[in-house]
């Protein structure tokens, strides 16, 4: 089965190394934030992952990301619509620059949604993270440090993939992502070892593909 990369589109991207008071309280920032980074990207779950990264490789803390309703296939003003926004803070501005640079590379080179046909009309994300930053492990519930499954498709899909991931390998739902998601998606973040989250990826994959392949029959 052709399976394509659905590579993410990052939209626009910006700092502020000095914050207005009034943002620092809408945003909830500690006093001690002095800086911001944000980004807009068309797609949303790489983007968590990447950031995540970036807790991992600066001082920042992951303060805002938001999932956005959007049409893939439509465009405002001639640009793919933005899917999600995150926001990023620390404390100094170094930090928040090396922190958005480890997103952007994250996003790059290491992470994109995929399809199980050649079309992209049935996306999936079954990625491994081996060590989770902040963000992630507090989204599944772990210390940081321990590997994750992220499984995203769309909803019948990822009910019956994770199903299958859950008989594969000794991995637990750390986060249940209940259909449908502001993106018509569903699935979950999934915890064990990382021999054990590889395989509920790949045993996720296979059932999204294996419904592309033949979605009536049960």
């Amino acid at each position: 089965m052709v399976t394509t990369t659905l590579a993410p589109r990052v939209l626009a991207v910006r700092k502020i190394p000095n914050i207005a008071p009034s943002l620092v309280d809408a945003l909830g920032l500690r006093p001690s934030h002095a800086a911001i980074g944000f980004l807009t990207v068309d797609q949303d779950d790489p983007t968590y992952v990447a950031v995540d990264d970036a807790t991992k490789k600066a001082e920042v803390d992951v303060v805002f990301t938001r999932t956005f309703y959007r049409d893939s296939a439509r465009s405002i003003l001639g640009s793919p619509a933005a899917e999600t926004l995150v926001i990023i803070a620390g404390d100094r501005l170094g930090e928040v620059e090396a922190g958005m640079d480890a997103t952007l590379t994250y996003l790059e080179s290491r992470i994109s949604y995929r399809s199980a046909d050649d079309e992209g009309r049935s996306p999936y994300l079954a990625h491994l993270v081996a060590q989770t930053g902040s963000y992630l492990s507090e989204r599944a519930g772990i210390e940081r440090g321990q590997a994750l499954g992220y499984l995203k498709a769309t909803p019948l899909e990822a009910v019956f993939g994770l199903d299958q991931a859950l008989k594969a390998a000794d991995v637990q739902v750390g986060e249940w992502i209940e259909p449908p998601t502001p993106t018509n998606m569903g699935g979950a973040l999934v915890t064990g070892t990382e021999a054990d989250c590889r395989a509920a990826c790949e045993a996720f994959e296979a059932a999204v593909k294996s419904v592309c392949a033949d979605p009536v029959r049960y």
